[in-house]
């Protein structure tokens, strides 16, 4: 099932159960969002060999295999978010959601092939489809809630794959087109606007791979983010 399969039945069941909602009302919300996503990438410190096109170590200036240094940055990516949001329940509310979302951030590569070392700084930007199935408790105007997202890949600026294509020979595998993780925060609803505080965080990894050859590392990268949105209740 591809990414639009998979999206259009996301938005079947949202239909579904709008209808369905709709017909009882009590304990309904429906709405719109939109917001920032601030997110960075992590994945530890790798040392791992470099190969070049052909498939064949890279050698630095002392003729020895090169070792680059993959290592995370606390760098972070500024995104946009939004979609819609439905909320079933008042004291106790489950609340589904469909949002587009940008998130990213950065990593550094060393490459140790001359005798100062050198860094480059990768930076990464994707588009998500983001679908977090939320639990909350609402005491007045303020609210608690937290439940597990999935996220579908629907778009990136290649960095990851340019980057990594010199550590591993199984690049399209290594690139994850889902990642499951959890939304945590707190809400305030002031009449029919509400405003979001979330941490996001993730179980999966957006690219894991082990990296070729005997000297090889086990890359795992994942994201993080905090997420701001301003929600607007249609009825």
């Amino acid at each position: 099932m591809n990414i639009l399969t998979k999206v259009a039945c996301i938005c079947m069941l949202c239909f579904l159960a709008l209808t369905s909602a709709q017909a009882q009302k009590k304990g309904f919300a429906f709405g719109i969002k939109g917001g920032v996503n601030l997110s960075r990438l992590t994945m530890g410190d790798v040392f791992t060999t470099r190969y070049d096109d052909a498939g064949n170590p890279f050698l630095g200036y002392d003729g020895k295999q090169v070792r680059d240094n993959l290592k995370q940055s606390f760098n972070t990516r500024t995104g946009a978010v939004g979609g819609i949001y439905m909320r079933f329940g008042r004291t106790l509310f489950i609340q589904p959601e469909v949002l587009v979302s940008t998130k990213g951030g950065s990593f550094d590569i060393i490459q140790n092939d001359t005798e100062q070392p050198v860094k480059k700084t990768i930076n990464v930007k994707y588009s998500n489809i983001d679908v977090p199935l939320l639990i909350g408790l609402k005491g007045g105007p303020i609210r608690i809630l937290a439940g597990p997202v999935t996220s579908f890949r629907i778009g990136d600026n290649q960095g990851l794959r340019d980057a990594f294509k010199y550590y591993t020979s199984d690049l399209n595998n290594a690139m994850s087109q889902a990642t499951f993780g959890y939304q945590l925060g707190a809400g305030l609803d002031l009449g029919s606007f509400s405003l979001d505080v979330r941490k996001e965080g993730s179980f999966t990894n957006l690219a894991s791979f082990q990296t070729t050859g005997s000297n090889g590392g086990n890359v795992k990268q994942k994201i993080t983010s905090w997420q701001v949105t301003l929600g607007l209740k249609l009825f």
